[in-house]
């Protein structure tokens, strides 16, 4: 039987995420103002309550349409780095979802490697600069990995959750090389990165449900 997920199924998903950063806005302000910032729980924080009401309030029967629209709502949030990100990332994986009322395994690994290059592309990060593309890179790889061989969704997700969890700790014991993390230089050695954490964070909510 060929798996799917429909428009609302993402909507969900979405929102659960949102909850999840909610909830640990306060740890993820920690982790950024030990790299010498701090905003970003707070930013991630209004992005969540924006995309939580897009999310109840928008019908996902183009899904395209959809996503595109949650990224526009992030801008209009969060004009900063994190939300251009994020922003970038939903508008990429929109492109890829046009048309669409329901996503197919391979659909959502698409998806996954749309927002993977756009977060690339926009921060112009690359893997090792100790940034959200530690995590999101190696999920996105081993998420269609999995289903290459013919793992399930909830396989799949959960291999991919994996996989950003361990970018995340890969990187911890790293230096900063992108944005204001990189002013501190060598002080931010040992220090989870908070965009990798933010992610392992968004993912863990999305994925853990669905065994539930």
């Amino acid at each position: 039987m060929t798996e799917s997920i429909q428009g609302q199924a993402v909507a969900e998903a979405i929102k659960r995420a949102c909850a999840a950063l909610s909830e640990q806005t306060e740890y993820l302000t920690s982790l950024d103002q030990a790299m010498g910032d701090g905003d970003m729980g707070i930013t991630l924080s209004r992005i969540a309550d924006a995309l939580q009401s897009y999310a109840e309030d928008t019908p996902a029967d183009d899904l395209g349409k959809f996503l595109l629209g949650a990224g526009m709502a992030t801008n209009r949030a969060a004009p900063s780095t994190i939300g251009t990100l994020t922003a970038t990332a939903l508008m990429r994986m929109g492109k890829v979802a046009k048309g669409k009322d329901s996503l197919s395994a391979g659909d959502i690994g698409e998806l996954f490697e749309a927002a993977d290059t756009g977060i690339q592309q926009r921060g112009k990060a690359k893997l090792g600069d100790k940034t959200i593309v530690d995590a999101i890179h190696p999920a996105s790889v081993a998420f269609a990995e999995a289903i290459a061989v013919g793992a399930s969704l909830q396989q799949a997700g959960e291999s991919a959750l994996l996989a950003a969890a361990q970018g995340r700790d890969n990187v911890t014991p790293l230096r900063s090389k992108i944005g204001r993390a990189s002013w501190v230089g060598e002080r931010t050695e040992g220090l989870v990165d908070p965009g990798c954490a933010a992610f392992v964070i968004m993912l863990s909510a999305i994925v853990k449900p669905m065994s539930a």
